[in-house]
């Protein structure tokens, strides 16, 4: 792969975004089990699949089985990865010309 063209780059943020997701869902796996401490609130974990991590939270789901019992979550992640990956789509379809340069479309 080569990563001089911006549709590398963008992958590459998505891995890092689902990468801190699954280690967010891991801190909170943990953080669970201790009486008493602070945790990662639901809506922070939802902001972070929102944020293009939903597949790193749903993998964190049930890698630590944690929120698996929550309707929430196993309603409204993967319906963030469908909307996560129509995004994505809709942007390389506006801003990326089959040759792999970063432009947008409407002034070809």
């Amino acid at each position: 792969m080569r990563f001089d063209s911006p549709l590398s780059y963008l992958l590459l943020c998505w891995l890092v975004v689902n990468l801190s997701a699954f280690i967010l869902m891991m801190i909170d796996k943990m953080k669970a089990a201790d009486a008493g401490s602070r945790r990662i609130s639901e809506g922070q974990l939802f902001f972070m699949a929102a944020a293009f991590g939903a597949v790193g939270v749903y993998a964190g789901m049930f890698a630590c089985r944690h929120k698996t019992r929550k309707w929430y979550f196993i309603l409204g992640v993967p319906l963030l990865i469908a909307q996560n990956f129509a995004f994505i789509y809709l942007l390389s379809q506006l801003f990326f010309i089959p040759d792999g340069n970063f432009q947008f479309i409407f002034l070809r």
